[in-house]
């Protein structure tokens, strides 16, 4: 093995920025790519295997590049930027990174963060209906959000609607105290959460009460016909199949639809059939409509929140395994029994 060595250099008044706290995003490459990297006075030096100085380079090449355009670097950057360096793509971060949504109220950049949700995003600017899938933290519901208060304030649609089912109270919500608004207030509150962030909550207020933006429950879109909306249903994952089908038969003329779920989140009893998982298989052929499937890969959140998605999907996943070996050694057990019981029937027939 060649050793090789390069120097890169980073201005001062980003070194910071790319270097981490502590130069904490110095040890996370180090570590990855098997390097050794030493920063002083504006320049790194990496020593180590040509292949993996090549990557190395290539990724503080990325992580300048995010923070002369005004982005804070962070180790979820880091470690996307280093994943792309094994497959070559690492310069997708930097055209991923100029695709802009909308800001916040408070002035903060709304965009994709990876390949998975800038796919996501691209279908929902391309497609009436989409169905984004994935894990909690891979930007579902808050980019599909953004992309609604986008066309709702360029005049694409004339209102939001959010909606989800209110599983936990099985759809029946007369039992609970108050009105409509306080009974459905904690299971719609994530989607407000994102609405303040984004809209403000003097600018939600005040359309709310103009009726072009709606939060409710699904159980209340029933009998409707939803023209001209950006409407987004969240949580589908959650829903029976009637409901979903009741949902998209609601779709008018104009709409964007937005259908958001995590099929390892679901809280219906037992024996339920997922109205999202039921959807996919029904209209995967349909060519107006797109599909979008995060994995952990795409989140965004804190780094041990990837961790803990990749954790369960492992174990999910050898659980899925265990279940067919078990099936299939019950098959077999039948098998050889009804057999067993056929030779025993024709032994009793001859006598």
């Amino acid at each position: 093995m060649s050793i090789m060595e390069t120097i890169i250099d980073i201005p001062a008044e980003h070194e910071r920025n790319v270097f981490g706290q502590f130069d904490n995003f110095v040890k996370i490459i180090e570590k990855t790519l098997n390097v050794t990297i030493i920063a002083r006075n504006g320049e790194i030096k990496v020593v180590g295997s040509a292949e993996d100085v090549v990557k190395a380079k290539s990724v503080f090449v990325q992580l300048l590049e995010l923070s002369k355009r005004g982005n804070t670097i962070t180790e979820q950057n880091v470690n996307y930027a280093l994943s792309l360096c094994f497959e070559s793509k690492e310069s997708a971060i930097v055209e991923i990174d100029k695709d802009l949504i909308c800001h916040t109220i408070n002035g903060k950049p709304i965009k994709p963060k990876t390949l998975g949700q800038k796919s996501y995003v691209d279908q929902i600017r391309n497609k009436m209906i989409v169905f984004g899938v994935g894990p909690a933290g891979t930007g579902k519901t808050y980019l599909a959000m953004a992309m609604g208060i986008t066309a709702f304030k360029k005049d694409e649609v004339n209102k939001i609607i959010l909606t989800r089912p209110a599983i936990e109270a099985g759809e029946k919500l007369g039992f609970l105290p108050g009105d409509l608004q306080s009974k459905v207030d904690p299971y719609l509150r994530p989607l407000y959460d994102a609405l303040y962030q984004i809209m403000g909550p003097d600018a939600y207020i005040k359309n709310t009460e103009k009726g072009l933006i709606e939060v409710a429950p699904l159980a209340y879109m029933r009998g409707r016909t939803l023209d001209n909306a950006f409407i987004i249903l969240d949580e589908a994952q959650n829903t029976t199949p009637a409901q979903m089908k009741m949902f998209l038969t609601r779709i008018g003329f104009g709409s964007k639809v937005v259908i958001t779920g995590d099929m390892t989140q679901k809280d219906l009893p037992n024996g339920t059939k997922s109205g999202l998982d039921v959807a996919i298989k029904v209209l995967s052929k349909i060519e107006d409509i797109g599909f979008s499937y995060l994995t952990s890969q795409d989140v965004v959140r804190h780094p041990l929140v990837q961790k803990i998605v990749k954790a369960y999907e492992s174990f999910e996943e050898r659980q899925k395994r265990y279940e067919l070996k078990g099936q299939e050694k019950n098959r077999k057990f039948n098998r050889l029994n009804y057999k067993s019981e056929k030779i025993r029937g024709n032994r009793y027939e001859k006598r």
